[in-house]
């Protein structure tokens, strides 16, 4: 009897056991599945650069499944740390993004390097309820100095439509970017000119831009510090002619939508939206695709010096059209559209030879909508010449041009009325007065005394 009371007593110890280890198993497995236990530490970034100017708030973004519960973050310089925040927060933040304001740091800091410490602690209960922990640590480079930026000589003035010049001197061990700005809404890169730290820019100011507010040299560097310096010019005003042009159905059905077509765009069901889609849709389209290809492609390598010919008109022909003509587009005596014309129209014979003034590289030969096939010399120095609307073509991308090569012949190609070249001159893209660049007086006196005065300026002050 006694020995049948000490089995069943052994029996039960050992499948209180088997209980006890299935609980902590089960236990166990839940501590490792459930979201309350996630054992992933908060992930920690800046938004930085490595270089922070000490004025500039520092973006940070921290993130976490189970939410940040705890957030520290501190400046240290290697002799002091600075609290910049800390706070525990009431409710679990699963995203954070701080801006963290400079420290207070007295005038006499001459500080090179420093140091964030971003210290998180999220919500979980793992890690004996105490959570999962993040440390991190940004080396930053401190630059508190602004970009030397002056302008050494530009060209006196500057007309709508037109071109100017400008010659500057930029300096910073940390240069992140410089360029001249338009009314701070059009961008002109720096190319490198005659000696270090020195550079050159043609200048636009685009015809459909109608104030004139301010051109301006731009440098920032690395840590974000800025300088902006003006640029002196004088403005001139330009006579625009209004036209008045009447939109026929055979126009559409045979140009406009021919160039729809081309352009792989899908056609509206009438025809007068045909006309504005090719006229408004399709023609800002391909303004802003020669801004690209110029950007691009265009040569900018150090300019030392600069020669150019005056631009000549198509021999033999008659100017059907000029610059800055503002077209007015009515279709059965009702207005429907308008936009500028940006270049010279020149009307011979038919497929009558092109011939470059100038020498230059190829940089485009293809179907550009509204303008038709077109050729795009670059000259250098940001100046490109344009070749629109023709018929055949003798050069291919990257072909070095030199004066009086023919480049193509006249065509029908694009949203035109007939046979002609349509000639543009492009600053960086930009379509510019052509008549300033077929005047050889108005080239040396705004363009290349502006060089030449400019180089004996530094010559001084190396």
């Amino acid at each position: 009897m006694s020995n049948m009371i000490y089995k069943k007593k052994n029996n039960f110890g050992k499948y209180f056991g088997i209980f006890i280890v299935l609980i902590l198993l089960g236990g166990g497995g839940y501590l490792f599945v459930s979201p309350q236990f996630e054992k992933k530490a908060p992930i920690i970034s800046m938004e930085d650069k490595g270089f922070w100017n000490l004025k500039k708030h520092l973006k940070v973004n921290i993130s976490d499944d189970s939410g940040i519960k705890y957030l520290r973050i501190s400046f240290s310089d290697g002799a002091k740390e600075i609290v910049l925040k800390e706070e525990v927060y009431k409710s679990a933040q699963k995203a954070l993004n701080i801006d963290i304001e400079p420290p207070k740091l007295d005038m006499f800091f001459k500080g090179k390097k420093a140091q964030i410490k971003v210290e998180a602690i999220d919500a979980s209960k793992w890690n004996f309820f105490e959570g999962n922990k993040a440390l991190s640590n940004f080396e930053l480079q401190i630059d508190t100095k602004k970009p030397s930026a002056e302008v050494i000589l530009n060209s006196l003035a500057i007309r709508r439509g037109g071109s100017a010049i400008a010659v500057v001197h930029v300096k910073d061990e940390n240069l992140q970017s410089a360029y001249i700005s338009f009314n701070d809404e059009v961008e002109f890169k720096l190319i490198p000119f005659y000696k270090e730290n020195y550079f050159i820019s043609l200048i636009a100011w685009p015809v459909d831009i109608e104030k004139f507010e301010r051109v301006s040299l731009i440098a920032i560097d690395k840590a974000g510090n800025k300088t902006k310096a003006k640029v002196p010019l004088f403005i001139r005003k330009l006579k625009i002619k209004d036209d008045n042009i009447k939109v026929s159905d055979s126009f559409i059905k045979n140009a406009s939508m021919s160039v729809l077509e081309k352009s792989g765009s899908e056609a509206p069901v009438k025809d007068i939206d045909v006309f504005i889609q090719v006229n408004r849709d399709i023609r800002a389209k391909n303004v802003k695709k020669l801004r690209d290809i110029m950007l691009k492609n265009m040569d900018i390598s150090q300019v030392d010096d600069f020669t150019l010919k005056p631009f000549a008109r198509l021999r033999g022909s008659k100017t059907v059209a000029g610059f800055a003509e503002r077209r007015h587009y009515y279709y059965n005596n009702e207005k429907i559209d308008e936009a500028w014309h940006l270049g010279m129209d020149w009307a011979s014979v038919k497929k009558a030879p092109i011939r470059a003034t100038n020498g230059g590289k190829v940089i485009f030969n293809e179907y550009l909508g509204i303008y038709g096939n077109s050729v795009i010399i670059d000259h250098r120095l940001g100046l490109a010449t344009l070749y629109s609307h023709t018929s055949s073509s003798n050069v291919e991308v990257g072909d070095e041009v030199i004066p009086r090569q023919k480049i193509a012949n006249t065509g029908a190609t694009g949203a035109v009325f007939g046979d002609h070249l349509h000639f543009g001159v492009l600053v960086q893209g930009i379509e510019v007065n052509p008549i300033e660049w077929m005047d050889g007086n108005w080239i040396k006196t705004r363009i290349t005394d502006i060089i030449k005065e400019s180089k004996q300026i530094i010559n001084s002050k190396n």
